[in-house]
C-alpha cells in the first residue's frame, strides 16, 4: 500500500536528519579515498562503528543493522586492506576483537579532518550558539535512538 502525503506536510525531521548525515559521509569517504585508501562506503559505515578498544563481530553487526555473515565479509576485506586486525579478546578465548591497525587509525585521521571541516562550515550557517544546541539536541535523542546502546 502505497501512501500519499498532501502537499503541504512538511518534509520528516527523518529525512532532515538523513540529509546533512549523507553529505558529511560522502564527504568523508571522497576525503578518505582521494588520502589513497581504497574503503568502500558499506567498508565506511562499519568501520566507524569500531570501539577503540575492539569489537566482537556480532556487535558490529548489531550495531551496522547488517548480518554477521556481511560484516564478516566486509570485516574480511578491512583485514585484507590492513585497516583491522582480529584478536583474542582478552575476556573470552573463544572470542575475537576487531581492532584498528595503525594505518586504519591514518583512516581515522583523515576522515576527522573532514568531519571538522563540513562541521565548521555548518557552525559558520547556523552560528555557535545554534550549533550547541544543535549538537545537544542530537545527544539527547541519541540516548532514545542509539543500537549500539542496546535501545
Amino acid at each position: 500500500m502505497t501512501i500519499i502525503e498532501p502537499e503541504e506536510t512538511p518534509i520528516s525531521v527523518g529525512v532532515l536528519l538523513f540529509i546533512p548525515y549523507r553529505h558529511m559521509e560522502q564527504r568523508i569517504l571522497v576525503a578518505v579515498t582521494t588520502g589513497g585508501y581504497d574503503i568502500s562506503l558499506a567498508q565506511a559505515r562499519l568501520f566507524q562503528r569500531l570501539d577503540r578498544n575492539g569489537s566482537r563481530l556480532t556487535d558490529l553487526a548489531r550495531a551496522a543493522q547488517v548480518s554477521k555473515q556481511a560484516a564478516g565479509f566486509l570485516i574480511d576485506d578491512l583485514e585484507a586492506g590492513g585497516y583491522v586486525e582480529r584478536v583474542p579478546d582478552p575476556t573470552d578465548r573463544r572470542a575475537r576483537l576487531i581492532r584498528i591497525t595503525p594505518r586504519g587509525r591514518d583512516v581515522v585521521a583523515v576522515a576527522l579532518v573532514e568531519q571538522r571541516r563540513v562541521e565548521a562550515e555548518w557552525e559558520a550557517r547556523l552560528g555557535s550558539q545554534r550549533m550547541t544546541d544543535l549538537r545537544h539536541m542530537l545527544e539527547e535523542l541519541k540516548e532514545i535512538t542509539d543500537v549500539q546502546s542496546g535501545e
